[in-house]
């Protein structure tokens, strides 16, 4: 703005030498010298002033330069690790998709030992309840052969056990119309026909006038079984319960006390069942009420 000023005061000058005083010059002169320094003193000033502002924008545009440098390398570093995300998503679905892949076949895997498992445990399942019923069949059949043991020998000559008995010949007033084989037996072939009703009330009667034969055990063991097989369990337990307590010496024991326990087992009360199954194995080893007396235990672990 300096480089202005000469000229322009000699232009004024001029023009004013044209048409004006020199007093009027001087005064005019004298002005202008002061407009002239007022003018330079403020741009003195302003120069002054604008002088740290020079200072604070070269820094600031130093830091502008430093933070585009650090910018390019942020750009740089963020490509790097997009790039690396990239790749970490590839590997991670290629893992998932391996993953799927194997989780798929070890849950085929699994379901394929687990229709394995059922299957062998229904195969287990069968063979024991085979077991069982082999076994009781067995025990059964035992049964009824010490029972024909005994009625072959109470039985009269020439009479087969088993069958309705003849008529009794016509007997002296006074004595019973009927001996305890034939009431027995009568008693035992309703049993066979299911008609469990009369034959307890056979073997019942026959209890009562013949209580210490040695009949009287399997007598009370059938009584028992009536109620059993009438899917009466409660009056069964109580029933094998008398031939323990009353005929402990006689070959029904063993019998009484494993039906017992599978009377207990069809009301629900294993607790009951499990101590009386024991009980056979601890008392009868070696015979086949222990035998199904560890089946059922089996069962109900």
């Amino acid at each position: 703005m300096r480089r202005f000023l000469p000229p322009l005061f000699m232009i004024l000058l001029a023009s004013v030498v044209g048409c004006a005083t020199t007093d009027d010059l001087r005064r005019v002169h004298g002005e202008l010298n002061y407009r002239i320094q007022t003018a330079n003193e403020k741009i003195d000033a302003v120069e002054r002033g604008f002088a740290p502002l020079r200072g604070e924008i070269a820094e600031l545009r130093g830091e502008i330069e430093k933070t585009n440098e650090a910018l390019k390398s942020l750009r740089g570093s963020q490509a790097d690790l997009r790039a690396e995300i990239a790749e970490i998503r590839g590997h991670l679905q290629q893992n998932r998709g391996l993953a799927e892949g194997l989780r798929d076949e070890t849950r085929k895997e699994i379901a394929a030992v687990s229709a394995k498992v059922s299957k062998r445990e229904e195969e287990e399942k069968a063979l024991r309840e085979k077991l069982d019923n082999l076994a009781f069949k067995i025990s059964f059949i035992e049964n009824f052969l010490e029972i024909g043991k005994k009625e072959e020998t109470a039985a009269p000559a020439g009479e087969k056990v088993g069958k309705p008995p003849a008529a009794p010949p016509k007997e002296a007033p006074g004595k019973v119309k009927t001996d305890k084989e034939s009431l027995y037996a009568a008693a035992y072939e309703l049993f066979k026909q299911a008609k469990y009703d009369k034959a307890r009330e056979g073997f019942e009667n026959f209890l009562k006038l013949y209580p210490d034969s040695e009949l009287s055990d399997n007598a009370q063991f059938w009584i028992g079984e009536c109620y059993y097989f009438d899917k009466n369990y409660e009056k069964a337990i109580v029933e094998y319960d008398k031939v323990s307590k009353n005929f402990p010496e006689g070959n029904k024991a063993p019998y009484a006390l494993l039906k017992q326990g599978l009377s207990f087992m069809k009301l629900g009360d294993n607790a009951s069942a499990k101590l009386l199954l024991q009980q056979v194995v601890k008392d009868y080893p070696n015979t086949s009420q222990a035998r199904i007396a560890r089946v059922k235990l089996l069962e109900i672990k």
